[in-house]
């Protein structure tokens, strides 16, 4: 099988910024990823929360400008935590021939954890950039473990995963390599 991957940014949306732990360093690996993604060539994928006060045309409701999609980019438009039920984005990644997906976004226990799993469920390859997801910002007091724990604890196990027949790999931003496999 050939190696086709696509880069995937989940929810990185103006009005999440706020409650999200390490903003600035995930919006950071993302967009250093989204440029070489682009220069090799490789799709880069957004997707977009509607619902539960992300409703488009707000600001809120935006991607953040560091992550915009280029012109001609999909752009898949989600109501749940997983990025394909209900979406377009299983025909889009066929469309483009598309054999890997590199999970990136926002946030880790839910929409980077569902869409990845649906993901091998599917049939592709896998690799969750291990500092482009983040989680929350957690409250004192909340049963959350600590959000860098929360992160921690979803790349170990995505270290361990077994699928069948799938490659999964947690790779930190800086070693992706966006060339043949």
């Amino acid at each position: 099988m050939s190696h086709a991957p696509a880069l995937l940014v989940i929810d990185m949306q103006n009005a999440l910024l706020p409650v999200m732990h390490r903003p600035a360093a995930t919006v950071a690996a993302i967009a250093g990823l989204c440029t070489r993604a682009r220069a090799a060539g490789v799709p880069v994928v957004t997707v977009q929360h509607h619902g539960g006060g992300l409703e488009p045309g707000t600001e809120g409701w935006r991607v953040v400008p560091e992550l915009d999609p280029a012109p001609g980019e999909p752009l898949v438009a989600k109501t749940t935590a997983d990025a394909f039920l209900g979406t377009d984005l299983d025909a889009v990644l066929g469309s483009l021939g598309v054999t890997e997906v590199l999970i990136t976004g926002f946030a880790t226990e839910n929409c980077v954890e569902t869409t990845a799993r649906q993901a091998l469920s599917r049939g592709f390859d896998l690799v969750l950039v291990a500092d482009g997801h983040t989680t929350s910002v957690r409250d004192e007091g909340t049963d959350f473990v600590p959000a860098d724990q929360a992160v921690a604890h979803h790349n170990e196990i995505y270290r361990h995963i077994d699928f069948p027949d799938r490659r999964v790999r947690v790779l930190p931003a800086d070693r992706v390599d966006f060339g043949p496999a």
